[in-house]
């Protein structure tokens, strides 16, 4: 078996190597994982919501060692890393450790033809399996796992190979903070050994963040099976500027929804659709703000520009944007790498003029590169905007909240943001549509994904006694 190992995108260097687990080892996983279960989901509620928000404390307490983890293995700035990686977590223990109680009370549901009640309990379902990316290697673990243990249900997490630590780091957390043995396990297995975990009758529901290549595996190995399945595989999601929009605001949101976390983000803005009477102010002063990026070691809180996660992602993001331009678009700015520099460096970069024939209109760019559109109105806009086969997040920037909101419910998306970035809630439902994936997380739809909706009717006795009586007479005429 190939080790898993931590290579830092800053240096370029290997920090530590891992050796996977064995076949033997994840059958001990998922059978301690099944146990823990058996005993974890007749834990009162209350206990359940108890341990999340100490959870929440270890975050907290320990916030310097833990964002430091993928500042090493991904190279996210360690700003971003405090505030994005360990609070969000943080505030999402805190919201489900608030809510849990009333997320998983029974819905009474009223009375029918016939006297009674009839109640819809939740129940757990048991062992869940994530598979989970590394771009934010502690927020899509936690936005995962946290209400579904709150449900009572167990995880075993499967985290991407490049940041095994952030994997490791979070089972410590679980531990830290008290959890019973098998509530939560981080395993190192390499994606092929993902089918052991999926295929096992231990295992009831699947969790996938990553690509529509994986996720179209992973959903046909799940169904086989007939295992419960949550995906979200990415976005080419637009950021739309009408032309009464406030130009210098919408640049400002602009820049950070494609560049924040080096623009590998499923969520980041990738095609920005500006009205032609605004696009050269808006090009030329998005342009011009590219000189705040000054790369930097991540660590350093100045630091305004961080190196992508791997020189792998970098060559591929490379190769796309250098085949955009063979076929015809017209290169902005950036589309290179930075020089003198170690590590998975790529210039701020903006490509124009795309169309439709051409490969990059139809992809997404995980990665520093926004892609700029010119329409003449709104229903032009509408029409770029949905001509994608994803369908996850969108933003439109306008002064006229009428107009905004009439743009926004016209947009095939599972999330339309106005007049701010796409961004992330511990309430707020989290989930694409098309080739986006389909499933909820976060808010109370993230706890009822994996969930056993359990209707229980009583009827009483001289009700059904009476119905019986009624059908008796009319079957004698």
């Amino acid at each position: 078996m190939m080790p898993i190992q931590t290579l830092n995108p800053y240096t370029n260097k290997v920090e530590q190597v891992f050796e996977p687990h064995t076949s033997e080892q994840i059958d001990t996983v998922i059978s301690t994982a099944h146990n823990a279960h058996l005993s974890w989901k007749n834990t009162p509620i209350a206990r359940r919501c108890e341990l999340v928000s100490k959870l929440a404390n270890v975050l907290r307490d320990e916030a310097d060692r833990w964002a430091r983890i993928p500042v090493i293995e991904m190279g996210k700035l360690y700003r971003e890393s405090l505030d994005w990686e360990v609070d969000i977590c943080a505030q999402i223990c805190e919201y489900y450790a608030k809510n849990g109680k009333k997320f998983m009370a029974p819905d009474t549901l009223k009375r029918s033809l016939l006297s009674g009640s009839t109640v819809v309990e939740k129940h757990p379902i048991g062992v869940l399996f994530g598979i989970m990316p590394w771009n934010y290697p502690y927020y899509q673990i936690f936005r995962f796992a946290i209400p579904n243990v709150i449900a009572g249900n167990t995880i075993i997490l499967k985290h991407a190979s490049n940041v095994p630590q952030c994997g490791m780091a979070v089972e410590e957390m679980f531990k830290k903070a008290g959890f019973p043995e098998g509530v939560y396990t981080n395993v190192l297995v390499s994606g092929s050994k993902a089918a052991q975990l999926i295929e096992h009758p231990h295992v009831k529901g699947v969790s996938l963040t990553g690509s529509e290549a994986a996720g179209a595996k992973v959903a046909e190995l799940a169904g086989k099976h007939l295992k419960k399945v949550v995906m979200e595989l990415g976005g080419n999601d637009p950021f739309i500027v009408l032309d009464d929009a406030d130009i210098d605001y919408a640049v400002e949101l602009g820049l950070l929804g494609r560049f924040f976390n080096t623009g590998q983000t499923c969520i980041a803005s990738k095609r920005f659709i500006i009205h032609e009477k605004v696009y050269d102010e808006f090009l030329t002063k998005f342009k011009a703000a590219f000189a705040y990026f000054q790369p930097g070691d991540p660590m350093e809180y100045k630091t305004m520009y961080a190196p992508m996660s791997s020189m792998a992602e970098l060559d591929y993001l490379h190769q796309l944007v250098t085949k955009a331009q063979e076929q015809g678009a017209t290169l902005e700015a950036g589309g290179n790498r930075m020089p003198d520099l170690e590590g998975a460096w790529y210039a701020p970069t903006i490509l124009a003029n795309v169309t439709p024939d051409m490969d990059v209109y139809h992809q997404e760019l995980f990665g520093p590169v926004a892609v700029f559109h010119k329409v003449a109105n709104d229903q032009e806009a509408i029409a770029l905007a949905n001509d994608s086969e994803y369908g996850l997040s969108s933003v439109v920037m306008s002064k006229d909240n009428k107009r905004a909101d009439s743009v926004a419910q016209q947009l095939e998306a599972g999330m339309t943001f106005v007049n701010c970035p796409s961004i992330t809630e511990p309430e707020t439902p989290f989930g694409g549509i098309k080739n986006s994936g389909y499933g909820r997380e976060l808010g109370q739809m993230g706890l009822d994904e994996f969930i056993n909706r359990k209707t229980v009717r009583k009827i009483p006795v001289w009700a059904f006694k009476m119905l019986l009586k009624k059908q008796k007479k009319a079957l004698m005429g």
